[in-house]
């Protein structure tokens, strides 16, 4: 079993996770107020918070995952956005924002409801009165851990050192509590394995609902997808935006 490099696991990430529909909807959402003031919580390697800077906006992202964060400082144009080390707690007192992304479904990353909660009462205070927040989640009603197999997950990525073998296997299911227990498998281009393993919480859409309600959030609109589908249909999304009371 090899050990993961952190300039590796950064290019498995941005090949694994190419700039989708999600990226389209997200960065549009963002465009929406042209010029705004932007926060990308949960930024992870950058790829949509360089984008949104380079459409105008003004940008700060901000991840508790360092060499995510020094993977985004080092692409072209990251000098366009703020980048701060650190959750939610670590945003500057005095910012204020337009618009707050949170993707690639990093709230089910938040495994505390209460740490998710204070999350969401940051967001709030950081928003502009009528400023807007959207965010993704796997919708537990979809059942998307039933598809992480080697069979239906497997996929080929493209990296610098050549093609690598990638998918997810679950490992444990606890439908009660909404926590799912899975692992990231790799075979790299040399033949050496990797794994990576950990948590995910599902929640229902009554309970974000409820969670951003709490936090003085009004939900506007909850999608299935990234193209306007009704919850239920698309890709097994819930796909929120909301703005601050």
């Amino acid at each position: 079993m090899g050990t993961v490099t952190d300039n590796h696991a950064s290019d498995l990430y941005d090949a694994v996770n190419s700039w989708g529909p999600s990226d389209d909807f997200f960065l549009g959402f963002a465009m929406a107020v042209p010029g705004g003031r932007v926060l990308d919580l949960g930024c992870g390697t950058g790829g949509l918070t360089i984008a949104a800077a380079k459409a105008g906006c003004s940008v700060m992202g901000v991840d508790p995952d360092h060499p995510s964060l020094e993977a985004a400082r080092a692409k072209p144009d990251a000098d366009r956005v703020e980048w701060i080390y650190g959750n939610s707690r670590a945003i500057p007192a005095n910012a204020r924002f337009d618009v707050v992304l949170m993707t690639s479904n990093v709230v089910q990353e938040i495994l505390d409801d209460v740490e998710l909660a204070r999350s969401l009462a940051d967001i709030a205070a950081h928003l502009v009165p009528g400023g807007r927040l959207a965010f993704d989640a796997r919708d537990p009603n979809a059942r998307g851990w039933e598809a992480w197999t080697k069979e239906r997950s497997h996929k080929i990525v493209r990296l610098p050192g050549g093609d690598s073998h990638h998918w997810y296997q679950t490992t444990h299911v606890d439908e009660q509590s909404g926590l799912i227990d899975f692992c990231a498998h790799e075979i790299g281009p040399d033949g050496t394995a990797h794994v990576t393993c950990g948590p995910l919480r599902f929640r229902s859409e009554d309970q974000l609902r409820a969670m951003l309600s709490d936090a003085g959030i009004v939900v506007d609109e909850v999608f299935g997808g990234y193209r306007g589908e009704p919850v239920g249909h698309g890709v097994g999304a819930l796909t929120f935006t909301g703005h601050r009371q």
